[in-house]
């Protein structure tokens, strides 16, 4: 029996759908040791936030 092993090499593209709330001016990706790594920030406007309530009395 013979078994082969193949590995790419060279130029690839890979695509993927992304959510609409996103800051693409801040899409961050690294490539170390053949891992990618993409960190895809949320916009602004969708992150959550607190809201202090004070009470008058």
């Amino acid at each position: 029996m013979l078994r082969r092993s193949t590995r790419r090499t060279g130029r690839f593209e890979y695509r993927a759908a992304l959510p609409g709330d996103i800051n693409p001016e801040n899409v961050e990706a690294t490539l170390d040791s053949g891992v990618l790594t993409v960190k895809v920030p949320k916009a602004e406007t969708t992150k959550p936030h607190r809201i202090e309530i004070t009470s008058e009395r």
